[in-house]
């Protein structure tokens, strides 16, 4: 059975700390207890470490060695567009699981007003899912969880690659989209639309922004589902090729 991970503020003389709400959550829900030993990350480095005080405010761990940490096999930025507040936690849930380097909220013709004002308020509560959602799934990094823009500021975003899920008919399956050699060093942005789609003026503009129109078949797809399905089919394209087993030799007559 895999350890546990969590992500601690920062190491300091060997040794670091949780305190708050987070200590109170280790120590009556995950049951710990002095001497277990954990997998804790700084956000920068993993380490192996023992508890060594746990009770309602203070979990303290003792570092016992740096771990290697594992380099993502790719870069991924999600930019999605803001829709209803419940459905967006979940995709920031599911999306930090899928592996996400940076999600990123943005304002779209379609968005409701009342969503883009209400999400500069949100985004400590976003971190926090992100956070949890890191340790189930034993990230070593934590995604950045980017303060609300507008559609056209996507422009700023660095990135080798830069596909826009559209649900039109005319776009080409997401796959055929991907090029043809990946490496780790790439860094894909995936650009998610509204509740109702895109705007043919918003479908221009990306295009003459360099953005790749791409879809995930005929069916009409819930904004958040269209998400984590591009998101699962770009780690697994970019996935380390694992080497084909030795063939058996073959039968003596």
């Amino acid at each position: 059975m895999a350890r546990r991970r969590f992500f601690v503020p920062g190491i300091r003389r060997g040794g670091a700390e949780l305190t708050g709400r987070e200590a109170e959550h280790l120590v009556r829900v995950l049951r710990a207890e002095p001497g277990q030993i954990h997998e804790i990350s700084d956000n920068r480095d993993l380490y192996l470490a023992e508890i060594d005080v746990a009770r309602k405010s203070l979990v303290s761990f003792r570092v016992l060695e740096k771990l290697d940490t594992p380099a993502p096999a790719v870069q991924v930025c999600l930019l999605a567009a803001l829709i209803k507040f419940e459905r967006f936690e979940w995709l920031i849930e599911k999306a930090t699981e899928l592996g996400v380097s940076a999600i990123q909220p943005i304002e779209t013709i379609r968005t409701e007003k009342g969503l883009a004002k209400a999400a500069h308020q949100r985004r400590s509560r976003w971190e926090k899912i992100a956070l949890e959602a890191s340790q189930q799934s034993r990230r070593a990094h934590l995604p950045r969880v980017e303060l609300p823009f507008r559609l056209e500021r996507c422009t700023q975003i660095d990135a080798s690659v830069r596909l826009m899920l559209d649900e039109s008919s005319g776009a080409p399956p997401i796959l055929g989209c991907l090029p043809q050699e990946r490496k780790a060093s790439d860094h894909v942005a995936l650009l998610l639309g509204p509740e109702g789609g895109w705007t043919d003026q918003e479908r221009e503009w990306a295009s003459g922004e360099g953005w790749t129109g791409c879809s995930l078949g005929p069916n009409v797809l819930r904004t958040e589902t269209a998400g984590l399905a591009a998101l699962a089919v770009i780690q697994a394209a970019w996935a380390p090729q694992r080497p084909e087993p030795d063939a058996p030799p073959p039968e003596q007559p």
